[in-house]
């Protein structure tokens, strides 16, 4: 089982990014995703999960309507579209498979700064 992120990168307050998750060796239209991240001396967090199908997501309260979850069953992956970044979501992003007990990709920094 590998999950890999990407996308990725620096950017100014206000910006967008948007992060992939591609997956393998499981699959992966029959599990639900999640995108979790992680901010410098802070607990990781969700901030978004999407159903196996795509026909549900659910969204943190600090990311609803600026960032968005989605996937591809096709192409095996799941994606975060994110807008209106501001420099509290500088952390390092990581999908997360609801496959046995829990996958985990490696993560993928996102810094917002001017």
């Amino acid at each position: 089982v590998q999950l890999v992120e990407s996308g990725g990168g620096l950017v100014q307050p206000g910006g967008s990014l948007r992060l992939s998750c591609a997956a393998s060796g499981f699959t992966f239209s029959r599990y639900g995703m999640s995108w979790y991240r992680q901010a410098p001396g802070k607990e990781r967090e969700l901030i978004a999960t999407i159903t196996r199908g795509g026909g549900s997501t659910i969204h943190a309260d600090s990311v609803k309507g600026r960032l968005t979850i989605s996937r591809d069953n096709a192409k095996n992956t799941v994606y975060l579209q994110m807008n209106s970044l501001t420099l509290e979501d500088t952390a390092v992003y990581y999908c997360y498979a609801d496959f046995g007990r829990g996958r985990w990709g490696q993560g993928t920094q996102v810094t917002v700064s001017s």
